[in-house]
Formats: C-alpha cells, structure tokens, sequence
C-alpha cells in the first residue's frame, strides 16, 4: 500500500518498465529519486490533467503576481500602463505546441488556460446582469 519505487533518472530512458526494476541499498544511497506508487507518469490522463490544472493555475497565479509586482515596483500608475505587457506570458503555452515532446501538456495547457477565462467571465457578466435586472 504505502510502496515506494527508487528510480536513478539514467535507468529510465524510454523504457516505461524500467522504473519497476528492483535497485539496490548502495544505488538508492547514492542519490536516486523516489516516486510513490500511485505516480504513474506513462497513464493516458497524467498530461492532460497537468496540463489543464496547470493552465488553470497559470492564467489565475501569473497576471495577478505580475500586478503585484509591478504596483510595489513602480507605482500603480506605471503598473496601469504596463499591465497589457501580461500578454506576453501566453507565450509559454503556446510555446509548448512547438516541441512534439511538450505538444500534449500545451495543448490541454492552453485549454485549461481559454476555459478558466470563459467561466470567469461568463460568471462575471451573469452576476452583473442579475445585479443590473434586480434593482430595475
């Protein structure tokens, strides 16, 4: 239940078997790292969950900190006119599809990323109608 599986990084190559291969005392001292058992990187939903949850993360966590950043550097009027340079942070998802390694993880990325924004504005807009429809 509680098994854990030590695995040195040059023992994983493209063989997904390899990580299940028993290592001994003297490899697991020398610095291997250990996954637990229910880290399954090779299962069909493991990227595209990541890749959704951490576009979701990503689109909520960067413009705000960016914001942050900007108002205790420069000065809320500066960080006014600099807020539209967040944009330029789309690049890392896109940037993603590049690579056929990475393709997978952008795309749900991207995905996770144009989602969150569509709810948060759709609730946005349907909060201020009810709010618009009830006082007249």
């Amino acid at each position: 239940m509680g098994q854990t599986v030590e695995v040195h990084p040059e023992d994983v190559g493209d063989d997904p078997t390899a990580a299940d291969a028993p290592v001994s005392p003297e490899e697991a001292a020398a610095g291997s790292r250990i996954r637990p058992d229910w880290f399954h990187r090779e299962h069909p939903v493991f990227f595209p969950l990541a890749g959704f949850f951490t576009g979701m993360l990503y689109i909520i966590l960067v413009p705000g900190s960016y914001a942050a950043v900007l108002k205790a550097l420069v000065g809320y009027q500066r960080a006014e006119s600099l807020f539209p340079f967040v944009l330029l942070t789309l690049v890392v998802p896109i940037g993603l599809f590049v690579p056929h390694r990475t393709r997978k993880f952008g795309k749900y990325m991207l995905l996770g990323v144009v989602s969150t924004v569509v709810v948060v504005a759709g609730v946005g807009l349907g909060v201020l109608w009810f709010l618009l429809n009830r006082d007249g």
